[in-house]
């Protein structure tokens, strides 16, 4: 059988499924000609990233398909209920890039509590220069140990990034659909384990006023919404600090803007963009946004766990 990784596989999940019998194809077809490539060459699996998208289009066109992976967590490349339908298999990595998530989470909140992402791009320029001038600028920095983290989404991105906040002392609550009190094991000598309360996701508003800090971790609403707009910026503590490394779109980009002009918001920190690969530049220049290029899986653990992962799946089901 035959696998077209479009997106790339990790040496290990590539070695894996070779040793299983399969064939692995990491060439990098244009979307546009990925139909007629995939025909072309009888490929029978079709594993892609966030750059590549499989669509009705796609799987009508396709008869070989006989399974759609996604390397990593959300699927909203994939027409995931259309594509079972027609009795593929749909599969992703879910648990694979939670801890490096977190870790990207945890510098961000970081860089913004020290403002690191705007002295980083000053010092080269102009630290020579006006060095006291950037110091004053930077005096006012606040530490992350005490201060109470919201996190919007308890999956398994949420609880990993729970663990390491919960390790430099914050406060943590939590908002998900799914309520419960959660147990988040800790790797800190003498303690084990802290329970975390899960408020219902309706019941958002009456957390968003007690958190210093929000990352959030959930896609945009059910009606393509954003999760957080103006409404919810109104009700957020003034110099509350905010982190997106979920899916672009659920911040309401205009809002939080408008947030960060009128210092409601001190900071914010954008890893996804609603508008990828071409985000807005107002985002990318403006001083109080630390900006990364989705990068939040990308590290060389996580893209090993997903190949294996992919692999194991994939030899689960056909082997």
């Amino acid at each position: 059988m035959k696998i077209l990784a479009n997106d790339g596989i990790s040496a290990i999940g590539k070695s894996t499924l070779e040793n299983a019998g399969f064939t692995v194809i990491t060439d990098k077809v244009d979307q546009s000609q990925l139909i007629s490539y995939i025909n072309d060459h009888s490929i029978d699996m079709l594993l892609v990233r966030s750059a590549t998208t499989a669509r009705q289009d796609l799987i009508d066109a396709c008869p070989s398909l006989k399974l759609i992976g996604r390397g990593g967590v959300g699927m909203d490349n994939i027409d995931v209920a259309y594509a079972r339908e027609k009795g593929l298999h749909v599969i992703n990595t879910p648990g694979a890039s939670s801890p490096s998530v977190a870790e990207l989470v945890m510098g961000q909140m970081f860089s913004m509590s020290r403002f690191l992402h705007d002295s980083f791009k000053n010092m080269p320029t102009i630290g020579s220069t006006e060095f006291n001038t950037l110091k004053k600028n930077y005096a006012k920095g606040v530490e992350l140990s005490g201060k109470t983290l919201l996190i919007i989404g308890f999956g398994r991105i949420g609880r990993a990034l729970a663990s390491y906040a919960l390790g430099c002392g914050m406060k943590v609550r939590a908002v998900d659909m799914y309520t419960d009190i959660v147990q988040i094991p800790l790797q800190i000598q003498g303690l084990e384990n802290i329970n975390v309360p899960i408020t219902p996701t309706d019941f958002l508003s009456g957390e968003l006023p007690h958190a210093d800090y929000i990352s959030i971790h959930v896609p945009k609403q059910k009606d393509g919404s954003a999760v957080i707009g103006k409404a919810e910026f109104d009700l957020m503590k003034n110099g509350v600090r905010l982190a997106n490394a979920a899916r672009g779109g659920v911040i309401d980009e205009m809002a939080l803007i408008e947030a960060l002009d009128s210092g409601k918001v001190a900071a914010a920190a954008l890893d996804v963009f609603e508008n990828e690969p071409t985000p807005n530049d107002a985002l990318l220049k403006h001083p109080k946004i630390a900006c990364t290029p989705h990068i939040g899986a990308a590290t060389n653990e996580a893209q090993d766990r997903v190949g294996l992962e992919l692999a194991e799946t994939i030899i689960g089901i056909f082997k």
